[in-house]
């Protein structure tokens, strides 16, 4: 495997492999887009971007339903995170109140509502287009334009 100065650094003496040097900028550039996606969530529909995972996540399932842990998967946030949250979608009506599971109590289970679903279809166009957007900005810097080509579909 080629190896490669991480970009922008000066060598330690050390050498990344091209996969090595690859990773960080993919951790960066998912850092701009979040934000951005992010930003445009929180200022047209004051959600944020984990909110509409977790819809996302919810809605995709047949029943509107997922185990907490399986929420926290989906969402990429501990079990702590996952439960503050649930409980912020649950003030804002757009998830159920959680319930235990009625085959194993320690399951914990929670829903999409109607409102959640309405939120969701609204959400949808601004992530879509402030996705697109982010991708259209971060494609115009060089350090950033073979990754973007890499994953951009359009």
């Amino acid at each position: 495997m080629a190896t490669t100065p991480s970009p922008g650094r000066k060598s330690a003496g050390a050498k990344l492999t091209t996969l090595g040097a690859m990773w960080p900028r993919m951790m960066a550039l998912r850092s701009r887009v979040d934000h951005e996606v992010e930003q445009a969530l929180q200022r047209q529909l004051h959600l944020g971007f984990s909110e509409f995972v977790a819809l996302m996540s919810l809605a995709d399932r047949p029943d509107g339903e997922l185990r907490m842990q399986e929420l926290a998967d989906a969402t990429s946030l501990n079990q702590s995170s996952a439960t503050r949250l649930v409980g912020r979608l649950e003030r804002t009506g757009l998830t159920d109140e959680r319930r235990l599971c009625e085959y194993d109590r320690r399951g914990v289970y929670t829903g999409i509502t109607d409102t959640g679903r309405v939120t969701l279809r609204k959400a949808v166009p601004v992530y879509e287009a402030a996705l697109a957007s982010a991708f259209d900005r971060v494609a115009a810097d060089p350090d950033y334009r073979d990754l973007i080509a890499a994953v951009d579909p359009r």
